[in-house]
């Protein structure tokens, strides 16, 4: 009896906390930052949904709504990827994103000739602005 008992309280007790940790949000937008070389970049991630699907885009300051592809959730990791367009050449980037609340950390990789190298990018979401009577 006390095994019983000691199960059901493990898993009351238990249980919760390892739901909450699968409800990870990937929705909004998110303002993002990474470094190349020397020079830090920025980019804008937009994440929504689209019936069951996630679907999105990603904007530079050259380069605007560029769609992602292949946007999947799976224990707390998003990924996606997507081409983008620089000088008239195209480059294919993966990108796994580690979403903690409103923050993420991750990283991208772009194919590069024969090489694939990574780096770090992270992000947090904007906040939406409520409405305000004066």
């Amino acid at each position: 009896m006390k095994t019983i008992l000691s199960m059901a309280l493990v898993f009351v007790v238990c249980g919760p906390t390892g739901a909450q940790g699968d409800k990870v949000d990937p929705i909004g937008t998110w303002k993002c930052k990474y470094k190349i070389g020397d020079q830090m970049r920025t980019l804008e991630l937009t994440i929504k949904k689209d019936g069951d699907k996630l679907v999105g885009t990603m904007s530079w300051p050259d380069q605007k709504d560029a769609k992602l592809k292949d946007v999947k959730l799976k224990d707390g990791a998003l990924t996606f990827s997507n081409v983008r367009k620089f000088m008239d050449n195209e480059f294919p980037i993966d990108y796994t994103l580690e979403i903690d609340g409103d923050e993420f950390k991750g990283k991208a990789a772009t194919a590069f000739g024969a090489s694939k190298p990574e780096y770090d990018i992270e992000g947090k979401r904007e906040k939406r602005d409520e409405w305000r009577i004066n």
